[in-house]
């Protein structure tokens, strides 16, 4: 029994997931982070009991779930005509979620496609030694016709005009970068202004072109991402012209100069020659070694300036397997991984991760035939539902949301690592596993918050300028998802929101060596899930009516209170086991820091 909790364990754990999250290969800083982690708590009385609360509470939760979605519910007719008919035991599917809706309807295709880029690949590079970058620019140029339509014109001038903006300002840093982040955002709103603006209106012998808008319409959605691989691009290609955060400009002589005392990775590019310019080799079996087991090597590596080519340049942005929604991979990085394959890359973690992926898109369909609560939630029928059933509404559309973006984003990443490109994996916990609002930032979308930290925290201070890096960073996540200032105002609210946490946390860290110190921080784990779980509620599943039902419920009835206080006590209860559970990942060396 112990060994298949074990097998059942390493299938779900972040290792297997990513080799990035494994413990470090450096055995002192692996052995630092083993001896920071407490003694095995599993086996105590407490957590017995904790398990005893598990076994009954959680069945209970399914209950109210299905009791307040299901047909036996008296508001079932109210969003009966939302449900399809499924494949499940005879029953309903509720399919009314309209963007996992079109990737469920089209599942089949988009697996058949994963399979057909693969085989086209491999038969390419076979018969005719086609290197990978140039299949990837001719493949991602039809594709991109394929999904957009003639809207790709709309897209090639925005990369168009970003790639050259980084090569009009001379010798100047600064400007380059400037110009690169205003016409960058600028593009979030030239799109929401005139995406709709039809070619036939500019010219009308250009009419033809509005004819034929590709498999996705709403080009400008999927350009969010793109944008996230134009500043990359760029951005990687400035520190590499004009040298790294100290401004000393890398030149031919000044890596001969720093080669000569140091044998440092990040001082060497990765080839002799090219287009006449002589370099000191990056080729030594050890520093390609550790560039392929350690991903920030990778992405801090100095190519030759030209690498950074308008051809590389679309090879990388429209790179298929993640060019709807990610992982982001930096263009160095990508670079990287072009010419050298990663020990990850193999047969067996591959299946591995297609095994998860399908484990999650089974347990999907489960829940959406068992359990109707985005019916519900769209149809606001809870009238007369009990606080505890309307949570578990909500609850259980948070944990939908969150498996509506993993599947997609584990299939794009299942789809790279078939096709030998290992991009970071993008959501790492549970939604239900989560207590702290900054640990939270860090895991979901887990490769955009790596990019926004490499591009625009670390550049604008880090934590040593914590408050205006934040804002900077939370204005820029508001407006990179949609261009409303309900949005904008929401990303400076989660700054605020962070201050107690930050605070709390700097109080009471000199304490941390206590017994009492996991309790305390337990009660302020508690308030942050309240915190979250009303925010998103609100936001993403109840609305307005449904949250002032929620807490009208909790807090003017008797029996809503008494829900309250049980609430509490059993998301303490839960908040240890997730102390419990990063503590077993130190025990291995593993730290993720979220």
């Amino acid at each position: 029994m112990v060994m298949v909790i074990e097998k059942i364990y390493q299938f779900f754990s972040l290792e297997t997931l990513d080799t990035r999250l494994a413990a470090p290969r450096d055995l002192k800083k692996k052995q630092k982070i083993i001896q920071s982690a407490t003694p095995s708590r599993w086996g105590t009385l407490e957590f017995k009991f904790y398990f005893l609360v598990f076994a009954t509470v959680i069945p209970l939760m399914f209950r109210a779930a299905m009791s307040a979605s299901n047909e036996t519910n008296p508001n079932y007719y109210i969003y009966q005509g939302i449900l399809s008919d499924g494949w499940i035991a005879g029953r309903k599917v509720d399919n009314s979620d309209s963007q996992y809706r079109f990737f469920r309807d089209n599942a089949f295709l988009l697996f058949a496609l994963v399979a057909a880029h693969c085989c086209i690949r491999r038969t390419v590079g076979a018969v005719y030694k086609t290197s990978r970058i140039s299949f990837d620019l001719i493949f991602g140029i039809i594709f991109l016709f394929a999904i957009h339509g003639f809207s790709c014109f709309k897209i090639l001038f925005h990369v168009t005009v970003e790639f050259f903006l980084g090569r009009l300002s001379g010798k100047s840093r600064k400007l380059s970068i400037t110009l690169m982040w205003v016409y960058g955002i600028s593009t979030l709103f030239l799109n929401d202004r005139y995406r709709l603006v039809k070619y036939g209106d500019i010219l009308s012998c250009l009419s033809f072109m509005d004819s034929f808008k590709g498999i996705v319409s709403r080009w400008d959605v999927f350009f969010n991402f793109t944008l996230l691989r134009m500043l990359s691009f760029n951005l990687d290609y400035v520190n590499r012209k004009y040298g790294d955060e100290t401004g000393v400009e890398i030149t031919p002589q000044n890596i001969e100069r720093k080669a000569k005392v140091s044998n440092e990775a990040e001082s060497i590019p990765l080839s002799d020659t090219h287009q006449g310019e002589t370099y000191i080799s990056w080729t030594q079996e050890e520093e390609i070694q550790e560039a392929l087991l350690n991903d920030r090597k990778r992405m801090d590596a100095r190519f030759p300036l030209s690498d950074y080519s308008y051809a590389n340049y679309f090879s990388y942005l429209f790179y298929a397997p993640l060019f709807i929604g990610g992982p982001i991979i930096t263009f160095n990085d990508y670079l990287f991984q072009s010419r050298h394959t990663l020990p990850s890359i193999n047969f067996k973690r591959v299946a591995l991760y297609g095994a998860l992926l399908l484990f999650y898109i089974l347990l999907m369909e489960f829940i959406l035939h068992f359990i109707y609560v985005v019916a519900v939630s769209k149809a606001h029928a809870w009238h007369g539902d009990t606080p505890f059933q309307i949570s578990m509404v909500g609850l259980f559309n948070l944990n939908i949301i969150w498996l509506k973006l993993l599947i997609p984003w584990r299939l794009f990443r299942f789809w790279a690592l078939c096709d030998g490109i290992d991009a970071p994996e993008n959501m790492l916990r549970l939604v239900d596993n989560n207590y702290s609002a900054l640990q939270f930032w860090r895991a979901w979308h887990r490769s955009y918050n790596k990019w926004i930290i490499r591009y625009i925290y670390i550049p604008l201070g880090g934590s040593h300028n914590r408050i205006l890096a934040s804002l900077a960073v939370f204005s820029f996540v508001a407006v990179w998802h949609d261009i409303e200032l309900r949005l904008l105002i929401w990303g400076w609210l989660i700054v605020f929101l962070l201050l107690p946490e930050i605070i709390a946390t700097r109080l009471f860290s000199p304490y941390k060596d206590k017994p009492w110190y996991r309790f305390v921080c337990g009660i302020g784990a508690v308030a942050n899930i309240w915190m979250m779980m009303l925010a998103n509620l609100y936001g993403f599943c109840l609305g307005d009516d449904g949250l002032k039902e929620l807490l009208g419920g909790m807090f003017t009835t008797r029996k809503g209170f008494g829900f309250f206080i049980v609430a509490c006590f059993c998301l303490s209860v839960g908040v240890q086991v997730m102390f419990e559970l990063r503590e077993t990942e130190r025990r291995r060396g593993v730290n993720v820091k979220c």
